[in-house]
């Protein structure tokens, strides 16, 4: 034998065919799951064209916000910096005072022995 790997492929048995597939009712009902699928992926053409416009406003602001930024001074950039702080100082002094507000008595009372004494001190020094 001169090529055996060669003949082993003649006597190689032939793939016998799967009856349920070949019938003609399976090929038909998975060709309508496949059908049913697609139309459930899909998204109604309203929907899609809504996130689409929305996708493409909030790209446009993006732009419109980095090209914003690029135009400012470094002025205006400090100063808007500074702003920032401020308000959220002024914030964490609103959220401490509402704090207070709801703490017991004998907290607040002690609160504002604590600033008595300071103001007292600083009033000495003077």
């Amino acid at each position: 034998i001169l090529f055996p790997d060669i003949l082993d492929h003649f006597y190689l048995p032939k793939k016998l065919p799967n009856p349920v597939k070949a019938s003609k009712s399976h090929r038909e009902l998975h060709r309508e799951l496949l059908i049913t699928h697609k139309r459930l992926e899909e998204k109604p053409e309203l929907q899609r064209v809504l996130e689409q416009r929305n996708r493409a406003q909030a790209l446009r602001q993006e732009l419109e916000e980095e090209e914003e930024r690029k135009k400012r001074s470094p002025l205006e950039q400090e100063l808007l910096r500074r702003q920032q702080r401020l308000e959220r100082l002024e914030r964490e002094m609103e959220e401490e005072r509402e704090r207070l507000k709801r703490a017991p008595e004998f907290i607040r009372v002690k609160e504002s022995l604590k600033r008595t004494a300071v103001v007292n001190a600083v009033e000495k020094e003077l």
